[in-house]
């Protein structure tokens, strides 16, 4: 297809997509849910990509505003009532593991702003004019939340582990 991105190019992108997929959500099946829409997104709009430039900032862009979208759209059907059958279908996330670091969950505990500029800089290595460009807030704008991401994420780091509700007895079965 003419105007579209060298198929190498693409798939070279899937695992840095993956990866910030993963972080972004904090659950591996909404990031390869989130990977799908974003490359089915990128691929049914090829031509709003410029041949020549920056491919993973644009898809990190496409990426960005789905999750976003995402999010608004579920605020919206959280403040919908749900029905009775609804809330009967509705499961307690797992536990954590007690006594682990656990650099996932301090993660999803800044807000999504500071997360999303501190991914991007951190475990995606772009630089802050790209990070500006992607989340379409300016270089300063940038910094700032990254700032205050990181300053967050060590105070967080730094709590201690979340206890369990009460010590577990083991009983002996016959």
């Amino acid at each position: 297809m003419p105007g579209s991105p060298p198929s190498e190019e693409l798939v070279a992108q899937i695992a840095s997509l993956r990866r910030y997929a993963r972080a972004l959500t904090g659950d591996r099946w909404e990031a390869d849910d989130l990977v799908q829409d974003t490359l089915e997104r990128a691929c049914s709009r090829w031509r709003l990509w410029a041949v020549g430039s920056d491919l993973r900032a644009w898809l990190f862009t496409v990426m960005h505003n789905l999750f976003v979208d995402g999010l608004r759209r579920a605020k919206r059907q959280a403040s919908e009532p749900l029905d009775d059958k609804a809330v009967g279908d509705l499961a307690a996330p797992p536990a954590a593991t007690e006594g682990t670091l656990d650099l996932q969950r301090c993660l999803m505990r800044l807000p999504q702003e500071q997360r999303e500029v501190l991914l991007l800089v951190t475990l995606q290595d772009l630089g802050y004019a790209e990070v500006a460009r992607i989340t379409g807030v300016p270089i300063g704008t940038v910094m700032s939340r990254l700032s205050r991401a990181r300053a967050r994420l060590r105070e967080l780091m730094d709590e201690p582990a979340p206890l369990r509700s009460g010590p577990t007895h083991l009983r002996r079965m016959k």
